[in-house]
């Protein structure tokens, strides 16, 4: 068996170590509008259990978007301090910390924050809105990994974004000894192939959407920070391994079974149908989810009729569904 961890023997990385396998894209539980630390605390515990290799906090699963600065600093230092508490001497699970913005200065601070919280990785997504020139791509990030010595991972999905970071410059950000890795989203698979093969080996590639993993590994991926993970860790982890340990059938295998779910969860905008998925498996305590309660406005509740297409689906995979 492959080991989990990928050593990084170039000069210019002062990281020796990162992840392969599973990150889940965590959504954010509430209770009465406030983050409900407590529901936090057990989803850290079901993804301790299901051997994921790393959790990423306020992110865009996490509705990082309709967060306070108040309240994005508080769950990446209290996710930082549990998940250290139960670990223990492991290595895993990671805590990746989204602290990315549009505003140079604001991700500055955030990615500030998540280092003096202990987070292990600060993930960035490219600024959206105000669609810099590749330039502004380059100087933005390139401010934040010479500015925060923490390892750093842009985050690339253009549809959200308005932006699509290049593989130029991409691969002129690799040489930033702090930008260790880029989550990919934007579909483009050619582009990913590319910047796999002119990045090298102590460079990360993540598929950051569920569907796509399986061909992001095949063209030099080293995982998945993935949605699907929230609901069926083991199953995403088990993918990503097979694929990892040279078992392509057994990794096939898995991506057709999980096909239909990945698209269910998203019928609608991420991350309304995973938070309405988790609150349905947490009626079924021994699963091992808790409530995470409603979604935060411009976010509305899902569908009924979506609510009851993800429902069939999931029973169809064999989840506890009522």
């Amino acid at each position: 068996m492959v080991s989990t961890m990928k050593c990084i023997h170039s000069g210019r990385r002062k990281v020796n170590h990162m992840f392969q396998g599973s990150a889940v894209a965590l959504i954010t539980p509430f209770r009465d509008d406030a983050v409900d630390f407590a529901a936090l605390e057990t989803l850290i515990d079901f993804h301790v259990r299901n051997k994921t290799e790393c959790v990423l906090v306020c992110g865009t699963t996490g509705e990082s978007a309709t967060l306070s600065h108040e309240e994005h600093k508080a769950i990446i230092r209290h996710s930082a301090e549990y998940i250290r508490s139960v670990r223990g001497e492991n290595k895993h699970p990671l805590l990746m910390a989204g602290t990315g913005s549009n505003n140079t200065k604001e991700a500055l601070e955030l990615t500030r924050a998540a280092k003096q919280a202990g987070a292990d990785v600060a993930l960035l997504i490219t600024p959206y809105y105000n669609k810099p020139t590749q330039g502004g791509l380059l100087k933005h990030f390139r401010t934040l990994a010479r500015e925060v010595d923490i390892p750093q991972v842009p985050y690339n999905i253009q549809g959200r974004t308005g932006v699509n970071i290049s593989i130029e410059t991409m691969v002129e950000l690799s040489q930033e000894k702090n930008i260790i890795g880029v989550k990919e989203a934007s579909g483009n698979l050619s582009q990913i192939s590319e910047v796999a093969r002119l990045t090298g080996d102590d460079f990360y590639v993540w598929s950051g959407d569920d569907g796509l993993t399986l061909p992001i590994l095949a063209v030099g991926g080293a995982g998945a920070i993935s949605v699907t993970a929230n609901i069926v860790p083991q199953d995403v982890r088990a993918m990503v391994h097979a694929y990892l340990e040279g078992n392509l059938r057994q990794a096939l295998a898995w991506h057709r079974k999980l096909s239909a779910l990945h698209q269910s969860l998203f019928y609608e905008t991420n991350p309304i149908p995973v938070k309405t998925a988790v609150n349905l498996l947490s009626r079924t305590p021994e699963y091992g989810l808790p409530y995470c309660g409603e979604l935060r406005l411009p976010m509305v509740p899902m569908t009924r009729s979506n609510e009851e297409k993800m429902k069939t689906v999931m029973k169809e995979y064999g989840l506890p569904v009522n």
